[in-house]
């Protein structure tokens, strides 16, 4: 069996799942994603639980996809010509939407706790959830642009409702670094706390107070208020997914991967 990737803890109706990663690493592989959606779905499952609190295990929230990991994947994808090579990647990238959608449609209220990096992958996670507390060290950055990859994991379509069209599209276009305090003035984050310690303890709290309510409110709240965007949201992913598989397995893909390796700049050609 393959290590945990994912701690979780409980604090009366309050459940914290700390995101380890392969070897403690802040980043997220196929196990990854298979693990996140089983725990969610027992979280979902449990009575006792009421609120989630998601947050980085070590330092950072999440660095977002292994490249590494995801490298190899791609690589005998990228070899083959046959349709039944993008029917496959078609398949990855839905199966992994569905376990960001688990979490998002969790009948319980969440809320991400980020701190140090979340980059990637890392925010599509944090804005499945319904609420995002951030430290004063934590940078986000929708990074997909800069390693050849729309992002397909629900940042395009969720973080609209969000941050709104501008500012999804700055972020999505530069793939730039933005730190807390940006985050926050632009709707990203609820609120900001000066210390790792401070953010994940305000989390909790946050948590606490919602799940003190009336579990049928708060599932019912849900549901009202995703009635209008989880529709939109699908068909945004679908669109995504069917992209990705036509045109992913780029020269530029190859590109940003070797130069991630390299430790350089990408020298993209739009091939």
């Amino acid at each position: 069996m393959s290590e945990p990737r994912f701690t979780v803890t409980r604090d009366g109706a309050v459940a914290t799942v700390g995101l380890a990663g392969p070897g403690g690493k802040a980043v997220m592989d196929d196990a990854f994603f298979a693990e996140l959606a089983a725990t969610f779905t027992e979280l979902d499952a449990d009575d006792a639980v009421r609120a989630v609190v998601v947050a980085g295990a070590g330092p950072h929230f999440s660095f977002g996809l292994d490249l590494a990991a995801a490298a190899q994947t791609f690589a005998p994808l990228r070899a083959a010509t046959h349709a039944g090579a993008r029917q496959e990647l078609l398949a990855l990238i839905r199966r992994w939407q569905g376990t960001l959608d688990v979490v998002a449609s969790l009948r319980k209220p969440t809320v991400a706790a980020v701190t140090g990096w979340c980059i990637g992958g890392g925010v599509d996670l944090a804005v499945a959830c319904d609420v995002r507390i951030a430290s004063a060290d934590a940078t986000f950055s929708v990074r997909e642009a800069k390693v050849g990859i729309v992002a397909d994991l629900g940042s395009l379509q969720r973080l609209v409702g969000v941050i709104g069209d501008g500012h999804l599209r700055e972020l999505a276009l530069t793939g730039d670094d933005i730190d807390a305090d940006r985050a926050a003035a632009i709707g990203l984050v609820n609120h900001m706390l000066p210390s790792p310690d401070e953010a994940r303890e305000a989390a909790a709290t946050l948590a606490a107070r919602m799940a003190a309510n009336s579990p049928l409110v708060l599932r019912g709240i849900k549901d009202v208020l995703d009635a209008e965007r989880a529709p939109r949201v699908e068909a945004g992913l679908r669109y995504t997914a069917v992209w990705n598989s036509a045109f992913l397995l780029s020269d530029d893909l190859d590109e940003a991967m070797t130069a991630f390796v390299e430790r350089r700049r990408p020298d993209f050609t739009g091939r």
